[in-house]
């Protein structure tokens, strides 16, 4: 009859897996996969331990895990130190009741316990305390990041000069995300836009690239992706939440280009701008004074008083003018590329409320 830790080394073998690759996938070290197809239980810190760990590796190699708990039951019953009768035998004169009283007992609590790990314990949450994530945090560095992320787990969303904080908080479905101003939720293959600094835009695209719903301790993929900012996927238009209806279209191209932003200020106005959603800055002007800003993807725009400023894009050779509010106004204008239906851009003027 094979044994129990062949058993799982052969099921193992079969399927080309080697202890890495089983660890990466159930989370279980290799000390303890190791000690399972050895059955070397000494090396498990409790029993309860054990048997979470032996049934999750059964489920994952597609081996019967009731069969996998008998075996090892048969193991434990076999590692018995002291038999019955030398037990008898050593105890002259004592009360055959007593004796069989003190072997029983032990018998009985491995018994009930075992039927209670197999039978009674919630598998899910029994599984998950036993192999319990130790939270991760990770700061989002370049345009995107992909990484499969378990429960607990948060990344750092750098916006200008702050960092906001995403947290996987429930593996369910949907999984749920825990952001600065609430909750977003994920399905497998969905995504949602977040808006993290609280300003009405959206500042990053998560998606949900792969989980298994029927087994959250292999974690979820995701992706956290910044680069919907210059321009919106094919089909879509990417209005930022808060932006007026109608917009004003300054470039049409095929190709969405660097272009650079020229103020020339008629008064007293504070002026602040953001660049490709990464640098922001600030400064009170007065009149006679000039900016320009140069930008690859977008500019925001905030203006204590509109008619304080005369505005201008220079782009591919042209130049317009925009008008973006009227005396004493304070306004907010977002400058961005958008890409059409047909794959063409253009660079347009929303004003935001």
């Amino acid at each position: 009859m094979e044994s129990l830790g062949d058993k799982l080394r052969v099921a193992r073998e079969n399927k080309g897996y080697s202890y890495e690759h089983v660890g990466r996938e159930t989370n279980i070290a290799r000390r303890y996969l190791e000690a399972l197809e050895t059955e070397d239980f000494a090396k498990f810190p409790g029993e309860p331990y054990l048997l979470g760990f032996l049934r999750n590796y059964g489920e994952y190699l597609g081996l019967e895990t009731d069969e996998l708990l008998s075996l090892y039951k048969a193991i434990k019953i076999q590692e018995q130190p002291i038999p019955v009768e030398q037990l008898l035998k050593s105890s002259p004169g004592f009360p055959k009741f007593l004796v069989v009283l003190l072997i029983a007992l032990p018998v009985l609590a491995f018994l009930a316990g075992s039927v209670y790990f197999i039978f009674l314990r919630p598998r899910t949450r029994g599984v998950e305390s036993v192999q319990a994530q130790i939270p991760s945090e990770y700061i989002l560095e370049g345009i995107n990041m992909e990484r499969r992320f378990y429960q607990g787990d948060t990344i750092l969303i750098p916006i200008g000069n702050e960092r906001f904080k995403v947290e996987l908080r429930e593996m369910a479905d949907p999984l749920a995300l825990v952001v600065p101003n609430g909750r977003a939720e994920l399905s497998l293959g969905g995504n949602t836009d977040l808006d993290l600094d609280g300003d009405g835009f959206a500042d990053i695209r998560v998606t949900l690239a792969d989980y298994d719903r029927t087994s959250p301790l292999s974690g979820a993929l995701i992706r956290f992706d910044t680069s919907l900012q210059p321009a919106a996927a094919a089909g879509e238009n990417a209005v930022p939440s808060g932006a007026q209806n109608q917009n004003t279209v300054i470039f049409s191209s095929s190709t969405a280009y660097p272009f650079t932003l020229q103020a020339q200020f008629q008064g007293y106005c504070m002026f602040r701008w953001e660049i490709d959603r990464r640098d922001r800055s600030e400064r009170y002007f007065s009149r006679t004074d000039e900016i320009s800003i140069q930008a690859q993807n977008g500019i925001r725009l905030w203006v204590s008083n509109a008619a304080a400023v005369r505005l201008q894009i220079i782009g591919a050779g042209r130049t317009v003018p925009l008008e973006i509010g009227a005396a004493g106004e304070v306004v907010v204008v977002d400058l961005r590329w958008l890409r059409d239906e047909d794959g063409r851009f253009r660079l347009v003027q929303y004003r935001l409320e």
